[in-house]
């Protein structure tokens, strides 16, 4: 005759499992309530920045491709459906093909200077041991702090052909053969520009590559050392890998506001002259939509504009895309 026996004392029994408690269940049932919660309250921080993202972003920039439809003045109540005429008039525009070649060539040389130097002075003033190395950051960051019209003026009257401090410096060191009407002459003005827009952008980006710089093990660097490493060679093989990822979103932030401080440089310094040889495709599209009264030109000029920045944006961002290293 078979008996059950209890089991002996101490052990337990891993087939049966605790009944859940009342407490347990009102936590579980909760969950679900609080998560809901969270998103409600997510929603409602949210809200007020998507509203003013949709009334001042979306929604202007809809308006932006549906005048680009129109021919309108800006000013009077007629307003005539187009269609597509106002892009098919800017293929024979050679005012605008000559302003959207200013704007890639600006855009190609400030960018590769800007990054160039950028890299090679945040890696001189994170790897060498420079004596008031604050100072020089501190001088260079400069130009970022002031207004944009504020550094047109300073360099309209660097590039005055009179009393320049350009042209007054190459007649002191008897180079009186270089003196140009920087801001006058169509082959020089648009490098005039580009210099400007080097001199405002530099130390903020110096500054950013420098915080990257910074984050990077000084064991890396030493291990190299004694493996022979150069500094140049430490740069190419250890930080340029290392800051990759902020390279490339500086990058793109870059040569998307590159494209608003060339607007703001040429219309303050030059207007776009001498000849439109320094109109840039802002600077264009302004005179068109707002001072030739062919608001919806303009506006396709806009349009233009949205399509070429994104593309670029687009290119950039595939084209630095790599997987981040780790340290």
């Amino acid at each position: 005759m078979t008996t059950l026996s209890s089991p002996p004392p101490g052990s337990t029994n891993r087939t049966s499992k605790p009944a859940p408690s009342a407490g347990s269940s009102r936590r579980g049932a909760r969950a679900p309530a609080r998560r809901r919660g969270n998103a409600g309250f997510v929603l409602a921080c949210l809200l007020p920045a998507l509203v003013l993202f949709a009334v001042f972003m979306v929604v202007p920039t809809m308006n932006v491709f549906r005048m680009s439809l129109y021919s309108w003045s800006g000013f009077s109540p007629d307003m005539r459906f187009v269609g597509l005429d106002n892009f098919r008039h800017l293929l024979d525009d050679k005012q605008f093909v000559r302003a959207f070649q200013n704007t890639v060539a600006l855009l190609v040389v400030v960018t590769v200077v800007t990054m160039g130097m950028g890299l090679f002075l945040a890696a001189v003033m994170t790897r060498q041991k420079l004596r008031r190395r604050n100072l020089y950051r501190f001088v260079l960051y400069i130009p970022n702090v002031l207004s944009v019209v504020v550094i047109a003026a300073i360099f309209s009257a660097v590039y005055d052909q009179e009393n320049g401090l350009l042209n007054s410096s190459l007649r002191l060191l008897s180079l009186d053969g270089l003196q140009q009407v920087w801001l006058g002459n169509q082959k020089v003005v648009l490098y005039s520009v580009a210099i400007a827009m080097v001199w405002q952008s530099l130390g903020y980006y110096m500054v950013l590559y420098m915080s990257s710089m910074a984050s990077i093990p000084e064991e890396l660097y030493e291990a190299s050392a004694l493996d022979g490493a150069s500094p140049v060679r430490q740069f190419f093989a250890i930080t340029l890998p290392l800051i990759w990822q902020s390279l490339g979103t500086t990058l793109t932030f870059f040569i998307m506001s590159a494209v608003n401080l060339s607007f703001v440089l040429v219309r303050a310094m030059t207007g776009g002259g001498p000849d439109g040889s320094s109109e840039v495709l802002l600077s264009y599209m302004y005179k068109q939509a707002y001072t030739n009264s062919s608001y919806g030109y303009g506006m396709a000029i806009g349009v233009v504009i949205f399509a070429f920045s994104f593309l670029v944006s687009l290119l950039v961002s595939r084209a630095t895309r790599r997987e981040p290293l780790q340290f």
